[in-house]
């Protein structure tokens, strides 16, 4: 597989308001992957994107935007580490004119069914004793396009991972540690959002290796991008 070259930020000659966090070098896409690793990000965007280049570097926040084969603009970009990180990154996003997003994330399973490596297609995402739904129309698309190997399970987002003596509500199937709050604030901001998570740890321990954590979140992301790309 060829690896797409990243163009380096420049100077923009574009006229946009820029938010108080986010720099862009480049204007950013309508729709958006949201991962939460800056390394998953340019990997996703070297897998996924035709001319990539990054759209913003502050804060170590990397982002990348280019097309899609349909020959769609697509932003990929990083959230950081838990709720706090991913709301303000949403909020700037939304200034930007961000209208659709999917998050591509990781879980700690806490339901033997779900084994590393499964893909999870996210119904709710649960905060305290509160369930955020996704976009019913995303998330059916999404759904579509991951196929019966993914599983539609509900996951609750802590503040920190392991979960330790942590109670969960009992429907719950895995937990992480932002999927809740990325919903939440794009339904408040206006924006249509939907989540796959990868688990990256089984109840019983087991954890991913590095190889099988990168092919299954540029499955995913390749799921994304086609929803994000009609």
């Amino acid at each position: 597989m060829s690896v797409s070259r990243i163009a380096a930020p420049a100077v923009p000659r574009w006229s946009a308001a820029v938010p108080k966090r986010l720099r862009p070098t480049a204007p950013i896409a309508a729709d958006a992957l949201l991962v939460g690793d800056p390394g998953r990000a340019l990997m996703l965007a070297q897998e996924l994107l035709g001319e990539p280049r990054m759209s913003n570097h502050a804060r170590g926040l990397w982002g990348y935007t280019g097309l899609t084969p349909a020959g769609r603009e697509l932003t990929i970009q990083a959230t950081g580490m838990g709720g706090p990180s991913a709301s303000i990154v949403l909020i700037d996003l939304a200034e930007l004119g961000l209208r659709r997003a999917v998050r591509v994330g990781t879980c700690v399973a806490v339901d033997s069914a779900h084994g590393t490596g499964a893909l999870l297609e996210i119904s709710e995402a649960w905060a305290a004793a509160d369930a955020i739904r996704p976009d019913p129309e995303l998330s059916r698309r999404l759904r579509g396009e991951l196929g019966p190997g993914a599983a539609r399970a509900a996951i609750a987002s802590v503040d920190h991972l392991p979960l330790g003596p942590a109670t969960l509500p009992s429907a719950v199937g895995a937990a992480d540690l932002q999927t809740a709050t990325v919903l939440a604030r794009a339904h408040a901001l206006g924006i249509a959002a939907a989540a796959v998570l990868i688990v990256e740890e089984a109840a019983g321990g087991e954890r991913i290796t590095d190889i099988e954590l990168e092919r299954a979140a540029k499955s995913a992301g390749r799921a994304a991008r086609t929803v994000l790309s009609s």
